[in-house]
């Protein structure tokens, strides 16, 4: 398994690397990773290796069997060989600005109060479907109320449960379509405000702000019917 250092940090952008393994297929498995892996709609990390005298571009990074991180060079680079050494750093600007979008898509799911069937995060645009038959009302007042809950500063933290525990909560889970990973024995749930009860509490692995005002304000997108039952609520950083 690769130590999750975005995990432990989501902003720390430079960490030592040790290669642990490269793939047949190309794919660097680093012993710890500062690069989120592709999931629950946030893509996977760009950045930079260097080590050998020699700087590969990641142009992403991905899921791998037995909780392995695999960084996936670009094309057409030499491949360091397993057990070297050396420095990762990650895309910070496009990380953050991802960060960013990931805590304010946690806040329009609590300006629209429906069940979630997809989603996707992306540093200038990202949205939500909504299992949602009827428009849901003026987008101005959406986009003013969702704006207001990132002003008001509310701190984001995260909290953990067992597996057993999110269980018996099912209404911790907004998500239809995708579940969330179990079978590690804990749960990490991303927790919005200080209060009881919190502005938002969901199971969620991604990379958040430390507090919503550093989100910037947002402006909402199009509203989109998708399917019957379907609407796509689309953001963007203002």
């Amino acid at each position: 398994m690769t130590r999750l250092l975005f995990r432990e940090d989501a902003y720390r952008a430079e960490a030592p690397l040790r290669i642990r393994a490269v793939t047949a297929e190309g794919a660097i498995i680093p012993e710890a990773s500062l690069f989120y892996p592709t999931g629950g709609g946030q893509p996977g990390d760009s950045g930079w290796i260097e080590t050998g005298g020699r700087v590969l571009r990641i142009a992403t990074a991905r899921r791998g069997e037995g909780g392995a991180v695999l960084l996936i060079p670009e094309p057409g680079q030499e491949l360091p060989p397993p057990g070297a050494t050396g420095t990762q750093r990650i895309d910070w600007d496009i990380r953050h600005r991802l960060m960013r979008m990931h805590t304010a898509l946690h806040l329009l799911s609590v300006v629209l109060p429906f069940p979630v069937t997809g989603g996707q995060i992306g540093p200038d645009r990202s949205r939500l479907d909504f299992d949602m038959p009827d428009p849901p009302g003026d987008p101005a007042a959406i986009e003013a109320a969702l704006n207001a809950l990132i002003a008001a500063d509310h701190p984001v933290a995260e909290d953990w449960i067992t597996d057993a525990e999110l269980q018996a909560n099912h209404g911790l889970v907004k998500t239809m379509a995708v579940r969330p990973p179990m079978g590690q024995g804990r749960v990490r749930l991303v927790r919005i405000g200080a209060g009881e009860p919190p502005i938002d509490l969901q199971p969620c692995g991604g990379t958040h702000v430390r507090s919503t005002g550093e989100i910037g304000r947002v402006a909402l997108g199009r509203i989109e019917k998708k399917g019957r039952q379907n609407r796509r609520v689309s953001i963007l950083l203002a």
